[in-house]
């Protein structure tokens, strides 16, 4: 009866774990850039550092959480296609020599990012949806925003 017990009680974790990790995100941009929409490949370049500039002049700033989040695992999987040790060396080559304005910003919470998101021109961000609030704009990616069917950040 206790293996029972303890079985049940792991197979429920673990369950809780994988659905954890398996959150939505999306794209999220400050409310002052043009950009509506980018597609894959447009996005990869951003957040590799590879786009230092959008179209209008303004400086491009990547933010996300740490690569060793959990929620982080889609992002490098999909986007990065990196292991998180190599994206950790990108995140440190693409910002050196540039202190005043980082392409890549590292932040601890959903909430921070939103924030810097918001508060930076020219700033993008992936972040959970349910962190969403109305001073970020969200952006279509690949033609599709999230919670829509094909959208490449879903979860699962």
């Amino acid at each position: 009866m206790f293996y029972r017990q303890a079985l049940s009680v792991c197979l429920f974790l673990a369950a809780s774990v994988s659905l954890a990790s398996a959150r939505d995100l999306a794209l999220v941009s400050n409310k002052s850039n043009a950009i509506s929409a980018l597609t894959l490949p447009e996005l990869v370049k951003v957040c590799k550092a590879q786009t230092s500039r959008w179209p209008d002049g303004k400086a491009v700033t990547f933010v996300m959480r740490a690569p060793s989040a959990p929620e982080m695992k889609l992002l490098l999987e999909k986007i990065f296609e990196l292991p998180e040790s190599q994206v950790r060396e990108l995140i440190a080559s693409a910002n050196h020599g540039r202190t005043n304005h980082p392409a890549i910003l590292v932040v601890d919470s959903d909430e921070d990012l939103v924030n810097k998101v918001a508060s930076i021109p020219g700033a993008v961000g992936v972040v959970d949806v349910y962190a969403i609030n109305s001073s970020v704009a969200v952006v279509k990616l690949g033609g599709k925003l999230p919670l829509e069917p094909g959208y490449i950040l879903h979860g699962n």
